[in-house]
Formats: C-alpha cells, sequence, structure tokens
C-alpha cells in the first residue's frame, strides 16, 4: 500500500468530517465532525513520517494532536452539559442568551 491510499483514506474522513458539520444542527455531531477532521490530519502526519525522509518527526504531531483532541473534547462536553442544563436543548441555534 502506498501513500497514496493513506491519503485518500485521509481525504475522505476529512469530507465526511466537514459534511458532518455543515449538514448536522446538533453540537455532538459537529463534535464528531471535528474529531474526525483531527483523526484525518493524523493520518496524514503519519503517512508523511513513513514515506518521507524529512526530519519531521509525524508520529510526535499525531500524539500532540490526540492529546490536543482529548482536551477539546472535555472542554467542550463541559460547554454542551452547561448549555443542556440552562436551554434544555443541544441545538446550536436554540442557545440565545446572549442575542438580547
Amino acid at each position: 500500500m502506498g501513500l497514496g491510499a493513506y491519503i485518500a483514506v485521509s481525504a475522505a474522513l476529512f469530507a465526511i468530517g466537514i459534511v458532518t458539520i455543515i449538514t448536522r444542527r446538533n453540537v455532538l455531531y459537529i463534535l464528531m465532525g471535528i474529531e474526525m477532521i483531527l483523526n484525518a490530519a493524523n493520518i496524514n502526519f503519519v503517512a508523511f513520517n513513513r514515506f518521507g525522509d524529512n526530519g519531521l518527526d509525524g508520529r510526535m504531531f499525531a500524539i500532540f494532536t490526540i492529546i490536543l483532541a482529548a482536551a477539546e473534547a472535555a472542554v467542550a462536553l463541559a460547554v454542551v452539559l452547561n448549555v443542556f442544563y440552562l436551554f434544555n436543548s443541544v441545538k446550536p441555534g436554540e442557545a440565545d442568551l446572549l442575542r438580547e
């Protein structure tokens, strides 16, 4: 399997993440789309590390991205739970307290 296969899987995962973010109206689905995009970037980091001869260590970038995604998920889930507590909904359009 060559570099093209990894890039194709990564591009498909990125496209699914973008479509999920654009079409879904639920905050949890939007967070899942963001996680898909970050995983697509991880696949690219590791694939270019494996097939490239440059000095960058793609595995370290991938681990950093995984740590960043875990922190983002923890903070975002806390925000979603707080929004659900205040508005009884997880739809981003219904959280309109600051609009007034």
